[in-house]
């Protein structure tokens, strides 16, 4: 099962009746990281009123959420909601907020925090993770045009290739696809292509979906 994350940390901030809004995602895998992520805001931002923070972990299902001194519900929810509806995992969000002096109550605080979470992640390079089988694929010269003709009839990533005395193809595949993968091969090259299937993993098949 394929999950969605951000490939590295970004940071983006607006301001709103003077106070400052800094949203930060980064990627993390375990709840040590996520902490040690808002720590790391925290020692930045001494002199912030409020760090505000979500984070959502594949490992254990871990959801977390702070409102920071924040009215309740106003802050840490809008956050967690944000990442929940862009359906994201492994993933971070602090919010920092600089107070300029001017109230912005429940509803406003709700949209300042939305806001400013949701321009984060519109910003970010979100990868779409998918399992997959590393695959290697070594032919003859006269089945390479055969073979790249069809490529794109899967969810492939080339990740290598080799023009030697035969053409190697590395490509990863989505593992779905990696047993109709190699019966076709087979048949296009009446068994001539010699296949190698490696062990499962993920990738990032954000763009070839």
């Amino acid at each position: 099962m394929g999950y969605r994350t951000i490939s590295e940390s970004i940071e983006i901030s607006f301001i709103e009746k003077k106070s400052e809004f800094i949203a930060k995602l980064t990627p993390v895998s375990t709840n040590d990281e996520a902490i040690a992520c808002i720590d790391n805001v925290r020692r930045e931002h001494r002199k912030a009123r409020h760090v505000v923070y979500a984070y959502i972990l594949r490992d254990n299902n871990i959801t977390r959420y702070s409102d920071d001194g924040e009215p309740q519900g106003t802050a840490g929810m809008p956050v967690l909601d944000v990442l929940q509806k862009n359906n994201l995992t492994d993933i971070c969000c602090t919010v920092t907020r600089y107070f300029g002096g001017i109230l912005l109550g429940g509803g406003g605080l709700v949209r300042a925090y939305s806001h400013s979470t949701a321009l984060a992640v519109n910003s970010a390079h979100i990868m779409q993770m998918e399992y997959c089988r590393p695959v290697t694929l070594n032919m003859d010269y006269s089945m390479y045009g055969k073979v790249q003709y069809h490529l794109p009839n899967y969810a492939t990533l080339q990740t290598g290739s080799d023009f030697g005395n035969n053409v190697t193809l590395s490509l990863l595949i989505q593992e779905e696809q990696t047993e109709k993968f190699k019966k076709d091969m087979i048949e296009l090259s009446n068994g001539k292509i010699k296949i190698q299937i490696g062990n499962l993993q993920y990738a990032d098949f954000s763009e070839k979906l």
